[in-house]
């Protein structure tokens, strides 16, 4: 058997003194570096009396001594595991290899499978894992002016901090290969500690870091158990871990560490409670200056870097790719619908086709990491499309943030939130997004978010805070806002906004329709409704309407709103009864809204001229109309050099004549058509008719067409009436919107709004005395 207790040389004793001398410490010091309670050992150690084997060792180690060279009487060969010394030496590979062997199952065992949410039997981790990106640079360390980014609009708001195109990205096996001690930072759900568990079981394979030995640590429950033992020590949580797996002999896990052979993977730093943190951070400090030719990969969400660690080079995960989001979904449908591969395969490019359609582009928005790409996977698989009520989805991705993904992890947070319940904390939330969102601000400093935090806290029931507590108390609360749940996060130094701006317009909307009575309801409804005519709020709109108990009140508020856009202009309101006299026209009554917008849009802007028509086929007499002005607009074009316009001219008139049905109409301009040269008359007899007769006869055609179809009307609008109609075509175009978002709206309310669509202030009016 190996000798379980060790002693000093006299030689060895005098190196060890000098080595002691060297880091300035006394025997109380040394004795803490040992992890021991008393000096003793230290003394014993010092004067050359037996000392516990690993205490020896670990002496040693701290003092960068070899303990071999310092033993009395050395033993001559190497003990294996299980404390038998073999006639042989075994080297350090050899080692390295049996424990692999033996430690196999456990690795396999506790990374190999994952529990997903919502799904009740484990997933073998490679069925699902996806390669990840890194960021070399972290955004939120970056320094950035918020007038910079004041300027960025809503569509181009997920570039910053998200890991853009511009940003240098490396897969992450790169990275553990580049940096022997690296963190690995990320926001809620972006799969760090899938990471990691890939990286166990990688190397238990051989296919990655095939010379060391996999260890993976859950450093909340390595908290957990030391506070429970008292004993805070790495070496000591390693060292139960093998035993767990047979391996017995004590100065396996020292020479591996010593020789470097170790893959330590301490996954979740942010999830250990504060009262641990300090000491668990010194710990892993410790451990990893003392055994730092080891590979080391820890993993914290972005929101705590500030738990620092000496030597560690700190990385981001970056958001999933296209190629990443359609790998993803690939595996998902084959593994968990339960079908045939292939069946899994095209429901899956059925996923991917329906998530690029524009309409689902909020979804998009979310799908970047893998928690809310399952998410998406899981709602799609059970209706074949994404829900019609993004509400729906979106409160499921909140639930998740707010504690259900830490709960399915068994996770305990800080309560840092003066012991805020789900409801104080979403209402806490659905303020800040709408005083930041009310004001334009999608991007916020520090210091505005944290008074934000310390107004809503002031005007809480009873609430008597101290200015000073006030504000640690709010800048506490928003540090557990963006570590706890990622809603708002750091982008840039001291610059924050919310994660996504999909939850930035649901809390808003939150707050809109969580008033406490009817009044206030009316209130903020109509405060939504002066802002109709601004693009940022169409996706707030929207989502109040479908989180109404009724939407009754809000689309009529909508409508009188619209109408009033373009009232009190006499010569819009001229143009609106045109429109309106062209669409009565329609014999289909269902389709005079429709006729309607078509006209306006063609009258002002033809190639814009199907923006109201695309939920409707569009009758004869409109396809007739939309040719005769792609006719006239030829018309304004200078053609004088190009005679082989005739032709195409007379081409034209010929389609359009098919479409008429009106015969005056028809025998009108046949007889045009036929006044133009044959394109076979030579060049100087098409000059002379372009010059004699091309004019009038275009007039001819134009007064035609106005005689008999009504269009082409000499509509000459100001700068400001231009930009009055394209406020008034988009905001009746959100209003459609809001009537197909599937929202609750009563069919009376729904038939008058949809019948007075686009018309002009006096036909409303005599509307109101039907």
């Amino acid at each position: 058997m190996v000798k379980r207790s060790l002693q000093a040389s006299p030689v060895g004793i005098q190196q060890a003194k000098r080595a002691f001398a060297l880091k300035g410490w006394t025997q109380e010091n040394l004795a803490g570096e040992v992890n021991l309670k008393t000096r003793q050992p230290i003394w014993r150690f010092f004067t050359g009396q037996p000392v516990d084997r690993q205490i020896f060792m670990e002496i040693c180690s701290i003092l960068d001594l070899d303990w071999r060279e310092i033993l009395l009487n050395p033993p001559a060969e190497f003990p294996e595991p299980g404390e038998m010394t073999k006639t042989t030496p075994l080297n350090i590979d050899g080692l390295v290899q049996q424990v692999r062997v033996q430690h196999h199952d456990t690795i396999q065992n506790q990374c190999g499978i994952l529990q997903l949410l919502d799904i009740n039997h484990p997933v073998m981790i490679d069925d699902i894992y996806v390669d990840v990106n890194i960021l070399e640079e972290i955004a939120s360390q970056q320094w950035f002016e918020i007038a910079d980014l004041q300027n960025l609009g809503p569509d181009e708001f997920d570039r910053v901090g998200l890991g853009s195109v511009e940003q240098k990205q490396i897969p992450g096996i790169e990275a553990v290969e580049t940096y022997s001690k690296l963190r690995v930072l990320g926001k809620p759900g972006v799969g760090k500690t899938t990471f990691l568990q890939h990286l166990a079981i990688q190397c238990n394979r051989g296919e990655f870091a095939q010379n060391q030995v996999p260890i993976f640590i859950s450093l909340r429950e390595f908290a957990e158990e030391s506070r429970r033992d008292s004993e805070f020590s790495l070496f000591s949580h390693i060292r139960e871990a093998f035993l767990t797996s047979g391996i017995s002999n004590p100065s396996t896990l020292e020479t591996l560490l010593q020789a470097g052979r170790i893959l330590l993977l301490l996954d979740g730093m942010d999830e250990v409670l504060n009262q641990d943190i300090t000491t668990v951070l010194r710990e892993i400090r410790k451990f990893s200056e003392k055994y730092h030719r080891n590979q080391f990969v820890a993993t914290c969400r972005t929101a705590a870097n500030k738990l620092q660690l000496r030597g560690f080079t700190d990385v981001e995960i970056a958001p999933f790719t296209q190629a990443q989001i359609t790998a993803f979904a690939q595996k998902w449908f084959v593994v968990l619908t339960k079908t045939t591969t292939q069946s899994g395969q095209n429901q899956s490019a059925q996923f991917i086709q329906k998530l690029d359609l524009p309409e689902n582009w909020q979804f998009r928005q979310l799908v970047v990491t893998p928690l809310f790409l399952h998410l998406a996977c899981w709602v799609f698989q059970g209706q074949g499309k994404f829900p019609t009520k993004r509400t729906d989805f979106y409160k499921q991705g909140l639930d998740l943030l707010l504690g259900k993904w830490d709960e399915a992890k068994g996770v305990e947070r800080d309560d840092i939130y003066r012991g805020f319940l789900l409801p104080q904390k979403l209402r806490l939330l659905s303020q800040l997004a709408a005083v930041t969102f009310e004001q334009g601000q999608y991007f916020f400093e520090q210091r505005i978010i944290e008074q934000y935090i310390g107004d809503y806290l002031q005007n809480l029931p009873g609430a008597t805070i101290e200015p000073e507590e006030l504000q640690l108390e709010s800048e506490a609360m928003l540090k557990a806002i963006e570590a706890q749940h990622g809603f708002i996060i750091e982008r840039a130094r001291g610059i924050f906004s919310f994660s996504y701006l999909v939850f930035q317009e649901y809390f808003t909307a939150r707050k809109i329709v969580a008033s406490h009575n009817l009044g206030g309801l009316e209130q903020a409804l109509g405060g939504l409704v002066s802002h109709i005519t601004d693009p940022h709020w169409h996706e707030v709109f929207l989502l109040t309407a479908s989180m109404l108990r009724s939407a009754d009140s809000l689309v009529q508020l909508m409508k009188q709103q619209i109408d009033t856009l373009v009232a009190q202009d006499p010569y819009l309101q001229e143009f609106l009864m045109w429109a309106s006299q062209k669409s009565q026209q329609i014999p289909d009554e269902s389709k005079m809204v429709t006729a309607r917008a078509f006209y306006l849009a063609l009258a002002q802007t033809p190639h814009l001229a199907d923006r109201f028509a695309l939920a409707s086929t569009l009758d004869q007499g409109m396809f007739l109309d939309a040719a005769l002005e792609k006719l006239l607009l030829e018309f304004a074009i200078d053609h004088s050099q190009d005679f082989a316009y005739v032709n195409a001219c007379s081409e034209a008139l010929n389609n359009i004549l098919v479409m008429i049905l009106d015969a005056g109409f028809y025998k009108s301009l046949q007889q045009l058509r036929d006044q133009l040269p044959s394109p076979s008359q030579n060049r100087e007899r098409l000059e002379d008719w372009w010059q004699e007769n091309y004019s009038a006869w275009v007039e001819k055609v134009r007064g035609t067409i106005a005689k008999y179809q009504n269009i082409q009307h000499p509509w000459q609008f100001s700068p400001e009436q231009q930009q009055v109609l394209q406020r008034y075509y988009d905001a009746n175009q959100l209003l459609i919107d809001c009537l197909n978002s599937n929202c609750e709206i009563t069919r009376a309310i729904r038939q008058e709004i949809e019948a007075t669509l686009l018309l002009p202030q006096k036909e409303l009016e005599d509307r109101e005395w039907l």
